[in-house]
């Protein structure tokens, strides 16, 4: 049977679905400076054009600033052959910086519920929650999550308050609403990078291996043209002579062949 991923009951995790939250829209709005806003959007479109490698982390960085936020982060959704799910967080900033590359399970799991309805979340998490993960972190008093999707990859963008229990309001979450469509073009450039950097990667090491294969030539000649003398007995051939010159052969060819297994399969099967 399914886990009902929105059971959160006795888990420390509360999601409230804020389109039907109304005393989040009636929250006060917080006076945000345009001037910073602009030149935290103008920041993060530079990084998609000089450090698209960056990306993830600015956008992180910059949903703290632009929404005042204690903590930041993007999670990926990751399916293993069984169908497991588990969240990485890709980036991180601010108070919880240091849980980058943490792996959490689907549930109990506010990315769960946010990608299961597909809209955007207000979330509190409270110490039970952590006890229950076995670790240590600030409590949340408030915040935002917002899904993402990038063809089959699903993932979402959050802000975190840790004191505050009115932090955000609808101008961050239409704010963080922009910035995950940034964190899914910058999962989807870096997706598209890694694929580049393969394929190039298995061109170089095709070409490699033809090389190698010429190489690898020589030293095979010479070893059965040895093996041929020591066949038909030449007396002119002596036998400690000929052991050496195979032995060479072989470390040479030796050598090569070890060169060759370390290249990408795919590169082999394309030379």
């Amino acid at each position: 049977m399914e886990t009902d991923l929105a059971n959160l009951a006795g888990t420390g995790l509360e999601v409230v679905d804020l389109e039907t939250d109304f005393e989040f829209t009636r929250r006060h709005l917080h006076a945000r400076d345009a001037a910073t806003q602009l030149a935290g959007m103008q920041r993060l479109a530079q990084a998609f054009v000089d450090r698209p490698e960056t990306i993830l982390q600015e956008l992180v960085n910059t949903a703290v600033d632009l929404c005042g936020a204690d903590s930041a982060g993007i999670s990926i959704e990751n399916k293993d052959d069984a169908a497991n799910t588990t969240y990485s967080w890709v980036a991180t900033a601010g108070k919880y910086a240091r849980f980058v590359d943490a792996t959490l399970p689907s549930y109990p799991s506010a990315c769960s519920v946010c990608i299961q309805r597909g809209q955007p979340q207000l979330f509190r998490v409270h110490p039970q929650f952590f006890d229950l993960m076995g670790i240590e972190a600030e409590i949340v008093t408030d915040g935002i999550l917002i899904p993402w999707q990038v063809e089959e990859t699903h993932g979402t963008l959050w802000i975190m308050a840790h004191e505050r229990t009115e932090a955000f309001d609808k101008n961050d979450c239409r704010l963080m609403e922009a910035l995950a469509n940034f964190a899914a073009m910058g999962v989807r450039q870096n997706r598209q990078q890694k694929i580049l950097m393969r394929q190039a990667s298995a061109s170089a090491a095709a070409a490699m291996a033809n090389q190698l294969a010429h190489r690898i030539n020589n030293p095979l000649q010479s070893l059965t043209n040895l093996v041929y003398l020591a066949a038909e007995g030449d007396s002119q051939q002596d036998t400690k002579a000929l052991a050496a010159e195979m032995s060479s052969d072989l470390n040479k060819l030796s050598a090569l062949v070890k060169k060759l297994l370390a290249l990408p399969i795919d590169a082999l099967n394309r030379s």
